[in-house]
């Protein structure tokens, strides 16, 4: 079922549009904001726009659009997000405000990615030191199940589906990590760069793509069903056949978004 995500952003606009005070100083968590008694949506806008945000991370909302997708997602208080492969925890961030001080957030990197890429590392336990409710882990993404071993509401994976293409990584083995990590109900929503009809993953390691049509197969396969998608990332303008990284559509890809959901 395709799910555009307008009346969520229109939601978020008017919220935004309501709530300004100039005299008033953005809080990071629920203790400081009086979330509990927020709608859930107004709590994501208040994550979003949460000033302790690095500007750099501020500065690529307008393309990555994160309050829209977290409702997309439906988070709530309380729950216990995986969010898998992190990079220097874009999400996290933001994930660790909406759901509160009750809730928590496994920020993930695997295994590789933490030896080659030590800047995300060192992000990743900054952010965890930060937080409460952020915990640091390193671990094969094939064992996430084992190495968070709290049930969790959703797992995130933002832009790297592709990156298990290109490494080699057994994606099934994750996907059944992953359905095991989860409660029964529990959500799984992966973002990606699409990749030209009928190529796959062929395309993973030179452009940084991969067809949405492959994910879709291989996340099935593991038990799950797709919840619903969104069309609120896409992007008629780009090519599909050239790097993630050209001038012309770095950071504006077009990029598919599904929501899976393990059965109850």
């Amino acid at each position: 079922m395709k799910y555009v995500l307008a009346a969520a952003a229109t939601a978020l606009l008017c919220i935004q549009a309501c709530s300004v005070q100039t005299d008033a100083p953005e809080a990071p968590d629920d203790a400081d904001t009086g979330a509990d008694t927020m709608p859930m949506p107004q709590v994501i806008e208040q994550a979003v726009s949460d000033a302790s945000r690095p500007e750099a991370e501020r500065a690529l909302d307008t393309m990555r659009h994160p309050a829209e997708v977290l409702v997309f997602a439906g988070v709530e208080r309380g729950w216990r997000v995986a969010d898998l492969s992190a990079g220097t925890g874009y999400y996290s961030r933001v994930l660790s405000t909406a759901v509160g001080e009750n809730g928590h957030v496994y920020t993930q990197n695997p295994t590789w990615v933490a030896e080659q890429y030590t800047g995300t590392t060192d992000a990743l336990t900054a952010l965890a030191g930060e937080r409460a409710n952020i915990t640091y882990v390193e671990s094969p993404l094939a064992d996430v199940d084992a190495a968070i071993e709290e049930p969790l509401d959703a797992a995130f994976m933002i832009l790297f589906y592709h990156d298990m293409a290109d490494v080699g990584t057994d994606r099934a083995a994750v996907n059944r990590s992953i359905f095991d990590a989860l409660k029964p109900g529990g959500v799984f929503l992966v973002i990606d760069h699409q990749a030209p009809e009928g190529t796959g993953a062929a395309h993973a390691s030179d452009l940084h793509r991969i067809e949405s049509d492959v994910v879709l197969e291989e996340i099935l396969a593991a038990g799950f069903v797709l919840d619903r998608e969104s069309d609120a990332l896409m992007n008629e303008a780009d090519p599909l056949d050239i790097s993630v990284f050209a001038p012309e559509v770095r950071r504006q890809t077009n990029r598919f978004v599904y929501l899976f959901r393990k059965p109850a």
